[in-house]
């Protein structure tokens, strides 16, 4: 009989280890047999916590974006202003643990996958739509048109998210930059 409290710590392990063979191969192409061992255990034992690879990359996209939302939130709790709360935004956007291989490629394959998988896209689309909440309401002080400029802040993040992730430099440095100036022209206030 399996100790009390090691399924969370298998489960988590299971998921660092999808994040990880993600990574390796830049695709979902991996087979759950590659997952299990990289987690130190059984492909069996991963079909029964998880059922199969597609709940297990669900399971590590939900933690990324659990990762994500938490930097999002330590970022907020030291923006006094509406305009630090959407600059607080951008900066937790291209927060560089969100850069790591297995992540920009499990960001790539929840792109890829979410017009195909219903999970998948479900999964996006909250993402998308807590993004476009947040800036919306930071913005709401700043904007005569708080909704369509969360709109822009958001495509903008993520598409320089990608292009970022993609390139040779896997830096968020020079996106976060591009998009607070883009803020900044948006809201007016150019130099």
């Amino acid at each position: 009989m399996p100790k009390l409290g090691m399924e969370p710590l298998r489960r988590a392990s299971l998921v660092q280890a999808t994040i990880a063979e993600i990574g390796r191969a830049q695709s979902l192409d991996v087979t759950v047999g590659q997952i299990a061992k990289t987690a130190g255990m059984s492909t069996a034992l991963a079909h029964h916590y998880f059922g199969g690879k597609n709940q297990i990359f669900l399971a590590a996209m939900r933690h990324i974006l659990t990762e994500y939302g938490a930097q999002v939130r330590h970022h907020l709790r030291h923006a006094a202003t509406p305009r630090a709360r959407v600059e607080a935004i951008i900066t937790a956007s291209f927060d560089e643990t969100f850069f790591a291989p297995g992540t920009v490629a499990a960001w790539m394959t929840l792109y890829a996958a979410a017009p195909t998988q219903p999970e998948t896209r479900r999964l996006l689309t909250l993402y998308q739509a807590r993004l476009r909440s947040n800036l919306t309401h930071a913005l709401r002080p700043l904007s005569a048109t708080p909704q369509a400029h969360a709109d822009v802040m958001a495509a903008l993040i993520d598409g320089l998210y990608l292009r970022a992730a993609l390139s040779d430099a896997s830096s968020g440095v020079a996106a976060r930059n591009a998009a607070l100036d883009t803020l900044s022209h948006l809201l007016g206030d150019e130099a």
